[in-house]
């Protein structure tokens, strides 16, 4: 079984929902990756220096109260996104991608227990704060990479126990 960087089981369900708890969802997959993005559609939705984004299986995903409204953006990738928030208090909870919609990217500051969630890479670090570069470790990408698959790899590589 696999475990994060903090000795956590990556396979145990996670929960997690909206600040005024209208809506929750569960995680039943583990994360395929967690990353910092630092594109300014992301500085902007976290009212923040970057955003988290948490790619998971949809088939591992599931809305269990309420019903997230839907807003769709083009990213500055040029690739359509659609952002799920909740209706009442406005938090972001997750972004479904047109490109792959075999995932969602859940924003992890959602979860109920997201301390231990540690990125493990960083896209669009050419908008990042300059103040914030010094911190900025693991995979690096200037802009939005061409394929996630390195940050896919990088992940499960961290994440997985040694043989025994």
């Amino acid at each position: 079984m696999a475990a994060d960087a903090s000795g956590g089981d990556l396979m145990v369900t996670r929960l997690g929902g909206c600040q005024c708890g209208d809506v929750r969802y569960a995680l039943s997959a583990p994360p395929l990756t967690l990353y910092a993005c630092h594109c300014l559609d992301c500085q902007k939705q976290s009212a923040s220096g970057f955003g988290m984004s948490m790619p998971v299986p949809r088939s591992g995903f599931q809305i269990l109260q309420g019903e997230p409204e839907m807003w769709r953006r083009t990213a500055a990738s040029g690739r359509v996104v659609a952002c799920a928030f909740c209706r009442t208090c406005g938090t972001r909870l997750y972004h479904a991608p047109d490109r792959n919609p075999s995932i969602v990217n859940v924003k992890p500051g959602t979860l109920d227990n997201p301390l231990g969630l540690i990125p493990i890479g960083h896209v669009w670090v050419s908008r990042a704060h300059p103040w914030l570069k010094p911190s900025i470790a693991g995979l690096v990408f200037e802009e939005q990479p061409d394929t996630f698959e390195p940050l896919f790899a990088a992940w499960k590589q961290r994440n997985e126990l040694p043989a025994a």
